[in-house]
Formats: structure tokens, C-alpha cells, sequence
């Protein structure tokens, strides 16, 4: 994407474009985007050799972390999981909630990154984040950067948020029309307006400001705070991959989309639409958590899987209009207890073998015609779904979220079929027209103290 224009706006131009492929129940309109960008035997266990990663994901995690940064009015939170805390107030701020038209005065306190130097000079970044908001309590994360003409970036709001929506609460919230001329905020996602200038981003800073109300007790906590900066080339075709670490399939909750459809229409007209919650919400119940029953008391009880309005509810963007804001999928699964949640983008199936393999499924994002996925049987802008496995032949076992009901989430795909629609930058529609492709976007949650093998993997792809 070369244009500020809000990622909604883009995506329904292409699936009017595409409607006369797409199915009507297959509309997650949630996720597509910009270009940037078992019981067989397991493969050896030495890391596989890997080529000059396009994708540079930082992230400040540790108390050595915190410590490095410039807090004004922040303090470290100790603990087996350190964050920062507001613990004296830098000043105060009124906000006026553009959609609950109310002005509420804040105090607040901010913490601002070293700078992160890019291994790699970007033309795309998207931030994440994991914290704890309490009621009436909430943060914004902004992103400054350098460019290579030596020209800096304004602060670019990449999302307010808080973990609730009470009466006391902002409502989460992207920001449009954000741009310098040079680049652009879409939603959750910073890029370069005209790459092939050869402008990139060489460097970056994240700052993020911790809000509560005046002479409150309560306070923000943010465990996670990072950034995934890459340069991937326009590419219609991606790599094949070869199977290595396959015949693995992880036990993962399959929940359906569909069985929602006209549920809550205020949250992104209903079930149809939530891809990415219903498979955020599959990956969160796979390690064990879920919301209390006291939690999921709005819920009609008539509703099956509440859970999953739940989380349609708690990933809402109230500017995008709808539950695929990245970031905000993945901060909603590190509201549950010691899991985190990342963005970022994989190389290829290989990396997702590695993380199968290590127990950790993979959420990814892509769009196809319906005759680029056989088996799917529609055609999508911008899809969610989750990879819990390979068969023995290393094709893709997927919980698709865009089935009829439940039973029929489980489906195979076509190891290379699957590959080049969630790699790829550019695709075409069924017009023809040339659109973009997420470029191997990921969603990755796991624990907070993850399995030494687990540790090892998420390290060796970057995550830590």
C-alpha cells in the first residue's frame, strides 16, 4: 500500500472486485494488506540454514530492557515478568474520544525506547505490544523513525488501547490520515510511500504513554513492546520450500466463524467477518486459557462458543470498524494469564515446521482467488486462519475459521498452493488488477516462560 487510505477502505475496493468468486460466507475481511509485504519420523533437530532475513522484529522485554529506555514518570514492575508501571505522574492530558464524543482529562507518564537500528532498512513496520490495562486505565504507542536521507518520521500513533470498553474506558482506536509525505500509517502498519524511491527506514524508536485518572491508584503495566521492520520484494511468486519437519498436528480448538454470522453486528457485522479473533481465539484456548463464565455473562446464552464473541468484542477497532487490527489481536492474547503475543513475518514454511514441531501453531494471514486454494471453496481481500500441522507429506493441516460449522474447520492445503498466497506481495484479482499480499504475516502467542525448545526456536526466528 502507497496511500495513507485506512485499511478498511482498501480492503472493501477489493472484494468488490472479487465478488464474483468469493463466497458470501467467506468475507474475513479482517486481514489482507500492503505490499511490503503425527507420527513420522521428525527431521534433525540442528537449525536448518537460513539466507539474510528481510524481517527485523526487536522487542524490549527484560528489566536490563526497561532500564535502557527514558521513563518520565514510569518504574520498572519487578517480577518473573518485568514491565513498567506509571508510578508518578509526568502530567496530564484531555483526550476527547472520537468515538464517544467524550473529553476526559488523564494524567500520564511515558516510557521511550533506545533507538533500534534495522538489521535491515524497511519500507514496512508494525508494532505489538502486551500489557495490562485495569479498568479506566489505558496506553498509546507511537513509532519515530529515521530515514536514509537522513530525515525523521513524526510520532505516528500505531494504536491506543486498553483491554476493556466500560464506561470509564477510551474505545481502542487506530489512527488514519496520519503521513509525512514520505510515509504513511494504514491502520497498523507504517510504510514507505513509493519504494521503489529507495527510501526505507533506518532506525526507530517506540514511546509509550501510560494513562489513568487523576489521583488513581490503578496504573498500566506493559510486559512487551516491539516492532517488526522488513524490506520484502515485490514478488507474485515466492520460493517453494522443501517438507523437512513434517507428519506432526497439534491438538488446537476448532471454532468456526461462520456459526456466528449476524451475531453483534456492531462489532464488524457479525461472525462472517471474524477470522482473526475466532483464530486468536482457537490458539489462546490451546494453551489452556479462556475467559470466566462471569466474563461471558453479556454473551446470549443461546449463542454457541461465546468465547468467540468475546474475543470479537476485545479485538474491536472502533476507527478501522472491524476485529483484524494485528496488534490489537495480538495484545488481546496476552490479556490472559502469561501468554504474549507478537506480529511479525516468517520466511517460509520451513520456520512454521520449526515452531509445529516445537508446539507453538502459527496464525497467518493471506488472500487468494478461490481457484488459488483448492479445498477452501471461496476466495478472499484478507483472511485469518491457523496452522496446527503438516501431514506426513508436508502438506498444510489448517483450522480455517471459515467453515460452516465447527466440525469442518479442520482442512488440508496444499503445501505450495498455501505458501505463495501467504508469502507473496502482489497478487492479482479477478479483475485481473494488481493487489497486495501480507507478505508472510504472522501472528505468534505463547508462553510467558516458554519450553527450552520452544525458547531456542522463537530465538532463532527472532522472537525473544
Amino acid at each position: 500500500m502507497t496511500s495513507s487510505a485506512p485499511r478498511r477502505t482498501v480492503l472493501a475496493a477489493a472484494l468488490a472486485a472479487a465478488a464474483g468468486v468469493a463466497a458470501p460466507s467467506a468475507q474475513a475481511v479482517d486481514a489482507t494488506r500492503k505490499p511490503a509485504a503425527g507420527t513420522a519420523a521428525p527431521a534433525p533437530d540442528a537449525p536448518a540454514r537460513r539466507s539474510k532475513s528481510l524481517v527485523d522484529y526487536h522487542a524490549w522485554t527484560t528489566t536490563a530492557d526497561w532500564t535502557k529506555g527514558h521513563a518520565k514518570g514510569t518504574a520498572l514492575a519487578p517480577g518473573a515478568r518485568p514491565g513498567i508501571r506509571l508510578a508518578r505522574p509526568a502530567g496530564t492530558s484531555d483526550y476527547k474520544d472520537p468515538h464517544t464524543g467524550k473529553t476526559t482529562t488523564w494524567e500520564y507518564a511515558t516510557w521511550t525506547s533506545p533507538v533500534h537500528r534495522l538489521r535491515v532498512p524497511a519500507t514496512e513496520a508494525v508494532a505489538s505490544w502486551n500489557a495490562h490495562t485495569p479498568p479506566g486505565t489505558w496506553i498509546a504507542v507511537e513509532l519515530r523513525g529515521t530515514y536514509t536521507d537522513g530525515g525523521r518520521t513524526p510520532w505516528y500513533v500505531m494504536g491506543r488501547w486498553t483491554s476493556g470498553d466500560g464506561d470509564g474506558d477510551i474505545r481502542r482506536t487506530s489512527v488514519d490520515d496520519q503521513k509525512d509525505g514520505k510515509s504513511s500509517i494504514s491502520t497498523d502498519t507504517f510504510a514507505i510511500d513509493t519504494p521503489a524511491s529507495g527510501l526505507r527506514l533506518t532506525s526507530y524508536e517506540l514511546r509509550v504513554t501510560l494513562y489513568r485518572k487523576p489521583g488513581g491508584a490503578l496504573t498500566p503495566t506493559v510486559w512487551r513492546l516491539g516492532a517488526m521492520g522488513s524490506d520484502l520484494p515485490d514478488r507474485f511468486e515466492v520460493p517453494a520450500s522443501e517438507p523437512g519437519r513434517v507428519g506432526r498436528e497439534l491438538v488446537v480448538p476448532r471454532y468456526s466463524q461462520e456459526i456466528h454470522k449476524g451475531q453483534y453486528p456492531e462489532y464488524d457485522n457479525g461472525g462472517e467477518a471474524w477470522c482473526s479473533p475466532t483464530s486468536s481465539q482457537m490458539i489462546v484456548e490451546y494453551w489452556g486459557r479462556k475467559p470466566t463464565q462471569q466474563q461471558l455473562s453479556w454473551v446470549n446464552p443461546d449463542y454457541a462458543d461465546p468465547q468467540v464473541c468475546h474475543a470479537a468484542r476485545y479485538t474491536f477497532d472502533y476507527q478501522y470498524e472491524g476485529c483484524g487490527n494485528w496488534p490489537f489481536n495480538a495484545a488481546y492474547a496476552a490479556t490472559y494469564r502469561d501468554l504474549q503475543g507478537v506480529v511479525t513475518r516468517l520466511s517460509s514454511l520451513t520456520d512454521v515446521e520449526r515452531l509445529i514441531h516445537a508446539g507453538i501453531p502459527v496464525i497467518t494471514s493471506q488472500s487468494f482467488l478461490k481457484t488459488e486454494l483448492d479445498g477452501a471453496g471461496y476466495g478472499t481481500a484478507g483472511h485469518l486462519m491457523t496452522v496446527v500441522g503438516f501431514t506426513k507429506d508436508g502438506d498444510i493441516v489448517a483450522n480455517d475459521p471459515a467453515a460452516p460449522d465447527n466440525a469442518a474447520v479442520r482442512r488440508i492445503y496444499k503445501r505450495r498452493q498455501f505458501e505463495n498466497i501467504w508469502l507473496r506481495t502482489k497478487r492479482h484479482d479477478a479483475n485481473g488488477q494488481v493487489k497486495s499480499g501480507s507478505g508472510g504475516v504472522c501472528y505468534l502467542y505463547f508462553p510467558a516462560r516458554p519450553a527450552p525448545t520452544q525458547h531456542r526456536v522463537l530465538a532463532e526466528l527472532g522472537i525473544r
